[in-house]
């Protein structure tokens, strides 16, 4: 099992925020589907203001590339991807086009 976690920021209005949070209330099933259909076991995300941290959980059959090819071919994801970029725009540093980026763990207490 590996985790993973990942940083997006949201535009920042008080409006939008809501409406996204809104979406995630009630995430549609297909969505949730793909998600562990990619190996995902245990999802979360958390808001800070507009930036957003989400942890994933992750079996061994977990790539970001498959994870992507199947994204592609799912007309419900993408449809779910093309409405969720309303309320997202990328973090500083990120590159063209990427939502989500890496974080990097720099501490863990046992």
């Amino acid at each position: 099992m590996r985790r993973i976690t990942m940083a997006l920021d949201l535009v920042d209005d008080p409006n939008l925020i809501a409406e996204y949070e809104a979406y995630h209330a009630e995430v549609w099933p297909e969505i949730q589907a793909s998600i562990r259909d990619a190996g995902v076991t245990h999802m979360e995300i958390y808001r800070f203001g507009n930036r957003l941290f989400m942890l994933m959980d992750v079996d061994d059959t977990f790539t970001f590339e498959r994870k992507a090819e199947m994204d592609a071919a799912n007309a419900k994801v993408q449809e779910w991807e093309a409405l969720m970029w309303k309320f997202q725009q990328a973090v500083p540093g990120a590159k063209p086009g990427e939502k989500w980026v890496m974080m990097n763990k720099i501490f863990e207490l046992y």
